[in-house]
């Protein structure tokens, strides 16, 4: 049931007042927008504020669940005047509620700034705070099972996968035969140890194309070595990397029968909109904690990503390749219109 116990505190108010904080990286937000769909059920009457980093400002806006969305800066703690200014921020708007769905050293220090008082109602890992959520750090849990129980010791027992039906684009654009695949071969380059060989991609891409599908290449700057490659081994392969939006990737994925990729933000998405998945981890990525999940996700596991053989990943891509062929029909409607 929603909630009606979070009553005003400033005068005349006639709504309560609720800050979500939510800072990123891309997947840790895209799995948030779960919960934060939740608090939004739970709290329909409210005025609901997200704090977050520069770069997630347009998708909070976008995700239509917000009154408001800030950006932090994340000033460093010897920057006084703007932890003061921080500090500022936060006690002005009179909070009713606070949700820190990042539960980080950092955001658990944004707590500490509303000393000496008052204190909103606060719901995150700070030990004393009015609904505090004790795991023991760092945690495998997963970041769904995690905040889900987060928001249940609140009373919002009503938490769904994140519904990405906002992300939308025209991807016509791009004018791609259907059927298509997608191809995600990157991750951050500070972890290398989390991505498959783009030559065993190649091969991928390869079979992909003898079968009549067409491999899409996403990614970003920092995978132009990897794409290139596979674009010398299939030749075939669409190259979208560095042309799509962040809201063109849940679009590709909906039109797409099947994505194969790393461990990296566009997996997740493409998996939460509903395609069929093969997501590649190395066990240093820690999967229990941050691997795709669905009824739609097939999860490859290996220590040394350089031993996780192009059979295996062809076979299991062969296992949950999206077949139905009014799916094929709506996904060249998404593709040509």
């Amino acid at each position: 049931m929603p909630d009606k116990s979070t009553n005003p505190s400033g005068p005349g108010r006639s709504h309560p007042r609720i800050l979500v904080i939510k800072l990123g990286a891309l997947g840790d937000f895209i799995y948030a927008l779960g919960p934060m769909q939740a608090i939004r059920r739970h709290h329909p009457n409210a005025e609901i504020t997200l704090l977050t980093r520069p770069a997630y400002v347009e998708l909070g806006e976008r995700s239509g669940l917000f009154d408001k969305v800030w950006s932090d800066n994340e000033p460093k703690l010897f920057n006084l005047p703007g932890v003061l200014a921080l500090r500022a921020r936060l006690t002005g708007a009179a909070f009713d509620r606070v949700y820190d769905l990042q539960t980080s050293d950092r955001t658990s220090f944004y707590y500490r700034l509303f000393w000496p008082g008052p204190k909103p109602e606060w719901s995150g890992i700070v030990p004393g705070c009015s609904h505090y959520h004790h795991y023991k750090r760092p945690t495998l849990t997963h970041t769904q099972d995690r905040q889900r129980t987060q928001l249940e010791i609140v009373g919002i027992k009503d938490v769904r996968p994140s519904d990405l039906a906002f992300m939308d684009s025209d991807i016509r654009r791009f004018d791609l035969p259907a059927p298509i695949a997608l191809l995600i071969p990157g991750s951050s380059l500070k972890m290398a140890i989390k991505r498959w060989p783009a030559t065993s991609y190649g091969e991928i891409a390869g079979r992909l194309s003898a079968t009549g599908i067409t491999p899409v290449l996403i990614g970003g700057k920092e995978d132009e070595d990897a794409i290139r490659i596979i674009r010398g081994a299939c030749p075939q392969a669409r190259d979208l990397s560095g042309e799509t939006t962040l809201y063109d990737i849940p679009a590709l994925a909906r039109a797409a029968r099947l994505a194969i990729g790393n461990d990296t933000g566009p997996m997740h998405i493409a998996a939460l909109s509903g395609c069929p998945t093969v997501a590649i981890f190395s066990t240093k990525s820690f999967p229990d904690k941050a691997a795709p999940r669905g009824d739609n996700v097939a999860l490859l596991i290996e220590e040394n990503l350089d031993g996780l053989t192009v059979e295996c990943v062809w076979n299991t891509a062969k296992s949950v390749l999206r077949e139905d062929p009014a799916g094929h029909r709506e996904a060249s409607d998404l593709l040509h219109g």
